[in-house]
């Protein structure tokens, strides 16, 4: 057996676990309550209401960034990554079909990478980085966030595990290319929080 294989045999083992070894009627409503966008509205208006009390020249465009940030992952993803990758949903695999319990639409056709998986990690990684270089906070539960809506989207038979691990590398490329972008914007401001943050970043081995 090939490494590429050995790989996606792992791949399906691991989503067989997740999506129909380990369900539960609790958790069934809680994952699909996870994965609905309109779940996370509040917390999207709290991240508009908390940059807005940074003050307007930072709200604009940190909420024009974040909307853009989005916008990129995924178009990147649903245009570009799936078909170029061709992967097939767990649902229209043949040898995954009869795992997939149906809890959602099946979607389209390609699972690789995940939008979901994209797209809110392209958001923490920007929120994440912004923020701290607006308020020195450092939100790790962002990435929790992100995490557990992409564990929801496997749990669910969405996706693949290594689906979901592409597009956070993805969205999290995405979202600090931005963030770099709202950091450098505000350094021709003359923020002075920027500034110390952009000798931090020459500094850190985090980053």
């Amino acid at each position: 057996m090939s490494l590429l294989k050995w790989l996606d045999h792992i791949d399906k083992m691991l989503s067989a676990l997740i999506q129909h070894d380990s369900d539960h009627s609790l958790l069934d409503n809680l994952m699909l309550l996870l994965r609905n966008p309109y779940t996370w509205i509040p917390l999207y208006i709290f991240m508009g209401w908390f940059a807005l009390r940074k003050g307007s020249n930072r709200a604009w465009p940190f909420i024009v960034l974040s909307i853009l940030t989005f916008a990129i992952t995924d178009s990147l993803t649903a245009q570009v990554l799936k078909p170029l990758f061709g992967r097939l949903r767990p649902c229209y695999d043949p040898e995954m079909h009869d795992l997939v319990r149906g809890l959602v639409d099946c979607g389209g056709l390609y699972s690789m990478p995940s939008n979901h998986a994209a797209n809110h990690f392209g958001l923490a990684a920007f929120w994440y980085f912004s923020i701290w270089a607006m308020s020195g906070r450092k939100w790790s539960w962002l990435w929790w966030w992100a995490g557990i809506i992409c564990y929801a989207q496997v749990y669910l038979g969405k996706h693949y595990p290594s689906d979901m691990l592409v597009g956070a590398f993805t969205g999290f490329i995405t979202g600090l290319g931005m963030s770099r972008l709202f950091i450098y914007r505000e350094s021709r401001q003359g923020g002075p929080l920027l500034f110390k943050l952009r000798h931090h970043f020459k500094k850190s081995p985090e980053l």
